[in-house]
């Protein structure tokens, strides 16, 4: 009888492997990372999201249904490494890529790099990048990144570009101000 031993390296994904989670910075050269202050009035709600910095606070806030003519962000949340999501009892029992944003105090904001992002709708290598202004509805996330343009709901951004096609959760890599 033959032995078989299994190993790390024997391991394989049976389609295509995942692109990275929404927020990851994924080329750190070049990459211009700041820490910013939050709207805790308007608090940015996920990693790997475009945000605008409030006048009134100071603090950086998602795209909201007034921003539709807004051409450039100030950034895109970036998600901290380490950081897991605590299930409050049990530390790390929540999945891998569960982890919201702070609601207040101070975020990670990309202003010119890579960043891995989830996107609704199919993207191609170089193509624009828009956001979603309106109220969310359906997969459609106020603040969200779109693939396609809709009149009245979405803002496109000047100097970001899709640099491929979504892998199957739809993340993508975005160029940011490159």
């Amino acid at each position: 009888m033959t032995k078989i031993r299994m190993k790390a390296r024997d391991v394989a994904f049976q389609f295509r492997m995942g692109a990275g989670f929404p927020g990851d910075v994924n080329r750190t050269h070049p990459a211009s990372i700041e820490p910013c202050l939050i709207d805790a009035a308007a608090p940015p709600v996920f990693f790997g999201q475009a945000v605008l910095v409030d006048p009134t606070t100071q603090g950086v806030r998602p795209f909201v249904a007034g921003d539709v003519s807004v051409t450039k962000a100030y950034g895109i949340t970036v998600r901290p490494y380490p950081f897991q999501q605590s299930s409050g009892n049990n530390y790390g029992a929540a999945a891998i890529g569960a982890a919201t944003a702070p609601a207040s105090g101070v975020t990670d904001v990309l202003r010119a790099g890579y960043i891995m992002a989830t996107v609704v709708g199919n993207t191609v290598k170089n193509g624009q990048v828009y956001v979603w202004t309106a109220a969310s509805t359906g997969s459609h996330i106020q603040g969200g990144f779109e693939a396609a343009a809709s009149s009245g709901n979405t803002a496109t951004l000047a100097g970001a570009t899709f640099n491929g096609v979504q892998d199957a959760n739809g993340n993508v890599e975005i160029a940011f101000n490159i």
